[in-house]
């Protein structure tokens, strides 16, 4: 399988991510503040996940088209893959670091439910 190497210069697409980012931000804060303490967190959770999934499929669209990956299943899996990867390190690396959680919390945390 091929593998793509990007060299990012900088520009504008630095600012898209950044406004990305901070919209986010603010739409995270807006339901912890306002939905959250009226329908609960599980609820919530609820709620945000089709706005998530809708943004994470625009990312999405426009990191494929801006790294230039080819419209073909391998390809596409791998980045795909990759991107599940460092998601889920990511949120393991926060989880232990940020909130003191051992290995096994953590692998608990997705099987419980929060109710409110």
């Amino acid at each position: 399988m091929r593998v793509f190497l990007v060299y990012y210069k900088g520009g504008s697409d630095n600012r898209r991510m950044g406004v990305a980012t901070r919209a986010g931000a603010f739409y995270a804060l807006v339901v912890f503040l306002l939905v959250v303490p009226r329908v609960g967190e599980t609820v919530a959770v609820g709620l945000e996940t089709p706005v998530m999934l809708a943004a994470s499929w625009l990312v999405c669209r426009w990191c494929v088209d801006w790294l230039g990956v080819p419209a073909t299943i391998p390809a596409r899996s791998a980045m795909g893959t990759v991107a599940f990867v460092v998601l889920m390190a990511a949120e393991f690396s926060l989880s232990v670091a940020v909130f003191g959680r051992s290995t096994a919390e953590h692998l608990a945390s997705y099987s419980s439910l929060v109710v409110a």
